[in-house]
């Protein structure tokens, strides 16, 4: 009887004192577990940046990977008007979010990241000491717009916000904040931020969803417009087509000149023809694809 008395005897109340020592220490192992918040990001840091929505945070990007924007060949009128529409933005003027939809390596991503840089230059050659920043977000992140435009908005620089290959599933939800924040929240889209997306759907949804929503809704109209009107939230629509043979070969004789590949106009042509039709199709990026191996065979790199 004893020892089952001892046994289950109820344990000593702790005193005020040791329990909040207790405490104390339950508290500072949580915060070692618990990960640290970012700081404030720090925009001086460089001129373009990538947006990790998991981590809230802006990781600076050092050297972006572009080409040069003379090297765009074959998108004259996009390219000026891009040009021009961002370097108001940079200004302070009135300027349009920018959808560039169409063919696939057509050079819609190398535009932004060209243009980006390209008036930076023309700015800092005017005098202008606030460089304009570029940031990439990824279109999984997409819903956590909200949070980057409140870290941009009191910042005291332009922002181009960039989303590659920008697209919605049938079953995705998430261009309803991109709606959102271009247009529709109460607080409007920041005043020094732009946003550009590149796509190879004009509308950014398959078409096969607006004729769902057309079939099962009780006014189909209504419906179809409720997806159509994302792509209305930008201002600029600037299409990209399939380049022409005389492109494609204007494209690689840019790019060859440029880099000092020595090859024989009659060799350059008939190499690049054979290289776009093994891959069944003539672009930008083919183009370029050419070139990285004829420099490699030369014994050159080009970056």
């Amino acid at each position: 009887m004893t020892r089952q008395t001892r046994a289950h005897a109820p344990a000593k109340p702790l005193s005020s004192a040791a329990t909040a020592a207790a405490l104390q220490r339950i508290a500072a192992a949580l915060e070692r577990l618990a990960p640290s918040l970012p700081g404030p990001p720090d925009f001086a840091a460089a001129d373009a940046f990538v947006w990790h929505a998991t981590h809230g945070a802006l990781q600076p990007v050092v050297k972006v990977n572009r080409v040069a924007l003379d090297l765009l060949y074959g998108i004259d009128r996009v390219r000026d008007t891009l040009f021009e529409n961002t370097k108001r933005f940079a200004q302070g003027l009135s300027a349009n979010n920018a959808l560039l939809w169409g063919a696939r390596g057509m050079g819609k991503s190398s535009l932004v990241k060209a243009v980006h840089a390209a008036v930076n230059e023309a700015l800092a050659g005017a005098g202008h000491d606030r460089p304009l920043k570029l940031i990439e977000i990824h279109r999984e992140d997409i819903e956590s717009l909200p949070i980057l435009m409140s870290l941009l908005r009191p910042a005291p620089f332009a922002f181009l916000v960039f989303c590659d290959d920008l697209s919605f599933d049938a079953s995705d939800t998430s261009y309803k904040s991109l709606k959102a924040v271009l247009e529709g929240v109460i607080e409007g889209r920041p005043d020094n931020v732009l946003f550009y997306a590149t796509s190879n759907r004009r509308h950014l949804l398959p078409r096969d969803m607006m004729d769902n929503e057309r079939s099962t809704a009780i006014n189909p109209g209504e419906a179809v417009e409720e997806k159509v009107s994302l792509s209305d939230r930008f201002g600029l629509w600037l299409g990209f087509h399939r380049c022409s043979q005389d492109e494609y070969l204007a494209m690689v004789t840019g790019y060859a000149r440029h880099y000092e590949l020595a090859t024989e106009a009659a060799q350059l042509e008939a190499e690049a023809l054979e290289w776009a039709t093994t891959r069944g199709s003539r672009s930008g990026r083919t183009a370029w694809q050419y070139v990285q191996d004829l420099a490699g065979r030369q014994g050159k790199h080009i970056a």
